[in-house]
């Protein structure tokens, strides 16, 4: 069977490799020089950033693409455990370190906030049920297929949603569970791993930090591109065609099903069409006279980002490679996300993969991803927002870091008494750069966001009911964004058309 992937994002690379393992002769056509989508690195001088994202959980997921090639995952592909997959800081000068292991982060927790550590065991535990009890539904299997509903286990899962939360939203719950502000911020910002409000997403995703305070948080040695190169690598090795600064044109249909694509070297013919192009852009720009579902691509949309990547000439001891400066107002900080605006006073994202990646930066310096959630684009003046938000993000971090001069300075050097003197390279993103380079609508970092109860099965299918042979993946559509669920995304599309 010969079969089209349109987009080298992480999603389409591990969909290559299922469908090669499977007999496929397999083709990824990507507009960009290289694979990665999101996923992608690029240097400003001697400092190595990741583009996007920066997080890694469930690192099984990746194993799988390995092992079902046959061969070692650790031979191609490693990564190291974070022993505190966050630090965490508030302006009245409370600091934590969330550990990934649950017992201690509830005895952390008891010690930090003053809240008894059985309450976060307690949470922790609904957390990792909700994931059992749902987690295997919605997220490894399509929501749009009868055959899911017929299963008896999921009709089983049904029953229990009424009793987990999902016509909670995610603040209530924290409170009622957690009860301290402190902790339940810290819990409200799970909202945003898929660009959502903590305020009106879903009680359920409560479950989310089971994530990474059971399963753990990772780092690939070599950063986080290294996932897409390991798994664009395999993909080679099994003799997946790739065709890079080769943006598909149209998606050729005839008769109700696909027949191929349309590139600007030509026609190529298939016999299935994965897009892993975000859906709303693919029905735009490559389904001329399509049906649109239009309920679908009307849903709101998920946050995006500023970020600023900068090269920083010394280092910080007291930083992790995670870490997090909350906003005080953060409710407010999400009512200005959903009015199209920013707050003035916004939480900060703070990542450092040289921490653990000595080669990112040089001896002496540091590579800091500095984000802030920034709505989708609907056409603001982000040249008009960036240069003030840059001067409070600069002066809100010099000021929670207690900014010291390094030492020794020469009597000669000019005082470095602000973070801005230390920033020797820089690159700033906003949410329109981030459409035009990834092609995410609007610069929504997730697709739509999760900010209604029936989100999950608002989200796009895996698949077309209109036009045969056509399938759809990666973060915009179900089960969502981020990199573990889209290579769910991956295997869920892979599944259907081995069926089909």
């Amino acid at each position: 069977m010969k079969t089209t992937i349109i987009g080298a994002g992480i999603a389409g690379l591990a969909a290559a490799v299922r469908l090669a393992v499977a007999g496929h002769e397999v083709d990824v056509f990507e507009a960009n020089a290289t694979p990665g989508g999101k996923l992608s690195q690029f240097s400003l001088g001697d400092y190595r950033f990741d583009f996007g994202p920066s997080l890694f959980t469930m690192p099984q997921y990746v194993d799988e693409l390995f092992e079902l090639a046959g061969e070692d995952p650790r031979a191609h592909f490693n990564y190291v455990r974070l022993p505190d997959v966050c630090h965490y800081w508030w302006k009245d000068g409370t600091t934590f370190s969330a550990p990934a292991d649950t017992e201690e982060l509830a005895v952390r927790a008891e010690s930090t906030f003053g809240i008894p550590a059985q309450r976060v065991r307690d949470f922790m535990a609904t957390a990792e049920h909700k994931y059992e009890t749902t987690g295997r539904t919605f997220l490894e299997k399509s929501l749009h297929k009868s055959s899911t509903w017929l299963d008896w286990k999921v009709a089983g899962t049904m029953l229990k949603i009424p009793g987990l939360d999902l016509f909670s939203n995610m603040n209530a719950v924290h409170e009622r569970d957690l009860g301290h502000p402190k902790l339940v911020q810290l819990f409200n910002r799970f909202a945003t791993y898929n660009g959502s409000n903590p305020y009106k997403a879903p009680g359920l995703l409560s479950m989310i930090p089971h994530f990474e305070h059971h399963f753990g948080a990772w780092l690939p040695v070599g950063g986080m591109f290294d996932i897409s190169q390991s798994v664009y690598e395999l993909g080679k090795r099994l003799g997946v065609n790739y065709h890079f600064n080769t943006p598909v044109k149209q998606v050729l249909r005839g008769r109700g099903c696909v027949v191929g694509v349309e590139t600007e070297q030509g026609l190529v013919d298939a016999d299935a069409v994965i897009c892993n192009m975000d859906v709303w852009l693919a029905y735009d720009r490559l389904l001329d006279g399509a049906k649109k579902p239009k309920r679908t691509l009307s849903q709101q949309k998920s946050t995006s980002a500023v970020i600023f990547y900068w090269g920083i000439d010394r280092t910080f001891d007291e930083l992790g490679v995670h870490n997090i400066f909350f906003a005080d107002d953060y409710e407010n900080e999400f009512t200005k996300l959903e009015a199209g605006e920013l707050a003035d006073d916004v939480t900060i994202y703070v990542n450092v993969s040289s921490k653990l990646v000595p080669g990112d930066a040089p001896a002496g310096g540091e590579n800091w991803f500095v984000m802030v959630n920034a709505p989708a684009d609907t056409g603001q003046d982000w040249d008009a927002w960036v240069k003030p938000l840059r001067t409070r993000v600069i002066a809100r971090l010099s000021s929670q870091l207690n900014f010291v001069l390094p030492t020794p300075i020469a009597p000669a050097s000019t005082p470095k008494n602000d973070l801005a003197d230390h920033i020797v390279e820089e690159r700033i993103i906003t949410p329109t750069q981030i459409e035009r380079l990834t092609g995410s609508h609007q610069g929504a970092l997730y697709g739509s966001s999760s900010n209604n109860t029936m989100a999950a099965f608002l989200r796009h299918p895996n698949f077309s009911s209109d036009i045969g042979g056509l399938y759809f993946l990666g973060g915009s559509v179900h089960p969502g964004g981020g990199v573990p669920l889209c290579l769910l995304s991956a295997k869920i599309t892979a599944g259907l058309i081995e069926k089909d």
